[in-house]
């Protein structure tokens, strides 16, 4: 423990809040030998405790919780220019440079509510409701399921109030193709190729929904394996909320996470939903062919 850190190296919660706290509010984002020794922690211990806590490493925190900041202020502040600076980030070059990832789309675009982006989708039935599939010319953008059209479209409408969106029911769009080829072996228990995805999402976010789609189809894992998977192991309520934030039903298939007591917890399409789609994939699943080891060949 340094001198003067009121923080006791038998608390380290308490050390971790503190640091916590100080990315969020301190303006530059201290950096981390500077965080270390008011908390009397190593750098590399308070690097790996803060990533255990929360998820990610306290500098890729730090520029999370600043793009959280920008997404609030585009809608309000002048001009980009001052959304950027009022959220903490030195020039806008370097928020254009992580956009895609963090925002999902320029922020002159987000704060425009999407205006000038080019939305397709489309409808189709399935086993456990209506699906709609919405796209980008970047990538697949929503795969929702409902119990109608309208409501389901009216969602969409909810989610991209500003986005130029356009019905397709001739199922040759070519931006659509991928992601219905997809839904389509879904919906068959059968596997194909993720389609490019044009989501935004935060850098926990996007390393919890890759490794949705790493789960074998019939398999389930709980939040707390899911949160050791990626690492954080002390996540397990991070990564619920990820899982939450998924928009991509099945293509993202988060219904593959279940409570640590066996029983389903949540999903936004309905527990009854997600037990339909689980006891189906465990259908197909059993039904495979079971794969026998090659015959011995005898000498003659």
């Amino acid at each position: 423990m340094t001198a003067g850190s009121p923080y006791d190296s038998s608390a380290p919660d308490d050390a971790l809040e503190h640091v916590r706290r100080a990315l969020e509010t301190d303006e530059p984002a201290p950096p981390l030998a500077t965080l270390a020794a008011a908390v009397g922690l190593s750098r590399a211990h308070l690097a790996r405790a803060f990533r255990h806590r929360y998820g990610l490493p306290p500098a890729a925190y730090a520029r999370a919780h600043r793009f959280r900041r920008l997404r609030a202020g585009l809608a309000q502040a002048d001009s980009v220019s001052a959304a950027v600076a009022a959220a903490g980030f030195g020039s806008d070059s370097r928020v254009y440079e992580r956009s895609d990832a963090l925002l999902g789309m320029s922020p002159a675009r987000w704060r425009q509510g999407g205006a000038g982006i080019a939305i397709r989708y489309t409808t189709l039935d399935s086993p456990f409701g209506r699906v709609l599939v919405a796209a980008t010319a970047r990538g697949l953008c929503a795969v929702e399921i409902g119990d109608n059209d309208d409501a389901l479209s009216a969602a969409l409408r909810a989610a991209f109030p500003q986005a130029a969106l356009s019905r397709e029911d001739d199922g040759r769009d070519t931006w659509l193709a991928p992601a219905l080829t997809r839904i389509a072996a879904e919906l068959a228990g059968s596997e194909a190729p993720t389609p490019p995805i044009d989501v935004a999402g935060t850098a926990f976010q996007w390393r919890v929904w890759q490794a949705l789609t790493r789960i074998p189809r019939g398999t389930t894992v709980s939040y707390a394996q899911l949160a050791t998977t990626i690492g954080t192991p002390n996540a397990a309520r991070a990564v619920g909320s990820a899982c939450g934030s998924n928009r991509l039903a099945l293509v993202v298939p988060c219904h593959r996470v279940i409570r640590e007591d066996g029983s389903l917890g949540g999903w936004r399409w309905g527990l009854a939903r997600k037990r339909a789609v689980l006891e189906a994939e465990q259908i197909t699943v059993s039904a495979l062919p079971v794969a026998r080891p090659p015959r011995a060949r005898t000498g003659r």
